[in-house]
């Protein structure tokens, strides 16, 4: 029995812990949050014991921590439970600093703890699929990947003002997606944004409208396009075009009834965010966590992955402020 400590009891922990919860072979033990009321209350739900951080990742009765805490602390985090000898899950981003993440690098590689970056958008089942496919050979040599993500509202100006920007914030889970999708880390970016959504954004400093271009060394191209808004729903959609097909996951709607009438035809709206759309993913990629650890197993993605997203978000940002195409390493994840 893999006895699990969570670290944040707001509503990403909340998740993990109801995933947990459906899992044989694992248990949440113990809960942590800086504020006392949502700790005790999820204590409460999960028969688990509600303690300080410190006391959570020294317990032993805490064999593994998933960390759902605010970006700025995972850093810490990070290394007391290496140290402790816990393995670890984060959410993503695992810093907003890449050479941070550089150095949880070296803490997790000198320590040997599991470690995996919670970019749970890997384990949809409809984007799993499409990798599968991918990598069976189904649509030959990959040419062009394109990703749409658009939010349903954009969140508080508040929020926008320490959640490191689109690209960090939203953008990073799209970034992973295309080095998954595309088998080739990229090497270049170009990025271009705008404020149109809600102008208090941009005078926060951020962008709500957005598009990057990835290239890979081969010549592999990818689109990426974000949103801040969308009337519909919360759109999620992929297609990937190879030399000898093309593959495509369409949004997840409310319902599968379609009304026909005189006037045409009418679907559901998309699913409203990202907890309905992603509920099976969340659950799928803590069902990873605690086999791989069980086996003995290597975690995807790992830590390196985060740094990759991390690097090619940078770079994001900096093509969008200079107004020039970004050239990074090959090996950004190293």
């Amino acid at each position: 029995m893999l006895k699990i400590g969570l670290l944040g009891c707001g509503r990403i922990g909340q998740v993990h812990a109801r995933s947990i919860g459906q899992i044989e072979g694992a248990m949440v033990t113990a809960v942590s949050d800086a504020f006392e009321e949502p700790a005790r209350d999820l204590a409460s739900r999960t028969n688990a014991k509600a303690m300080t951080s410190d006391d959570l990742i020294a317990s032993a009765d805490v064999d593994a921590v998933v960390i759902g805490t605010p970006t700025d602390t995972h850093f810490d985090l990070i290394h007391l439970a290496a140290r402790a000898g816990k393995a670890i899950f984060c959410e993503k981003p695992v810093d907003m600093s890449a050479d941070r993440i550089r150095d949880c690098i070296k803490v997790v590689e000198e320590t040997g703890v599991p470690f995996m970056t919670g970019f749970n958008r890997r384990f949809d089942p409809n984007f799993a699929n499409i990798h599968a496919r991918i990598e069976r050979g189904e649509i030959g040599n990959v040419e062009i990947v394109t990703i749409l993500s658009r939010d349903p509202s954009p969140p508080p100006v508040s929020y926008i003002k320490t959640s490191g920007g689109i690209f960090r914030d939203m953008m990073i889970h799209d970034l992973d997606m295309a080095c998954f999708l595309l088998g080739e880390e990229p090497i270049s970016v170009y990025a271009v944004g705008s404020a149109l959504v809600d102008p208090e954004i941009g005078k926060a400093g951020d962008v709500d409208t957005a598009a990057v271009t990835l290239t890979t060394g081969s010549g592999k191209i990818c689109q990426i396009s974000n949103s801040r808004r969308a009337t519909y729903g919360y759109d999620q959609r992929i297609e990937v075009h190879g030399a000898s097909g093309m593959l495509r996951a369409e949004n997840m709607l409310e319902s599968t009834v379609e009304l026909a009438t005189a006037t045409g035809f009418r679907r559901a709206p998309a699913q409203h965010f990202f907890l309905e759309r992603y509920e099976a993913a969340y659950l799928a990629e803590m069902k990873h966590f605690v086999g791989m650890i069980a086996a003995g197993g290597t975690l995807t993605p790992s830590i390196i992955d985060g740094l990759r997203a991390q690097v090619l978000a940078d770079a994001a940002a900096l093509s969008l402020e200079t107004g020039v195409k970004i050239e990074i390493n090959a090996n950004s994840g190293s």
